[in-house]
């Protein structure tokens, strides 16, 4: 009886090592991205920097001077990055 158990616990052990060390069949598929790519995603977190910011602001975590200046900084650099994706023709 013990050495069914002991048979039983090495099989499942192998079985558990095996399914999560066998090489996959498939890689994924590495994608390159491109510089709108890019240019896309940073102008989504530059919206998202900007909702934040009025957020805070709005809940007081922000005296005005300081709001002022960060929200100038992220305006010029989503302009920025919108100029940019428009010279690529995205």
């Amino acid at each position: 009886m013990n050495t069914q158990i002991i048979l039983s616990v090495t099989l499942l052990s192998i079985g558990c090592f095996a399914y999560i060390f066998w090489p996959q069949q498939r890689l994924a598929a590495v994608v390159e991205k491109t510089r709108l790519d890019y240019l896309r995603e940073r102008k989504e977190v530059v919206y998202d920097n900007l909702r934040d910011l009025n957020f805070e602001y709005r809940a007081g975590k922000y005296p005005e001077d300081d709001y002022a200046r960060q929200r100038a900084s992220l305006e010029a650099e989503a302009a920025l990055i919108l100029n940019e994706m428009d010279s690529l023709g995205g």
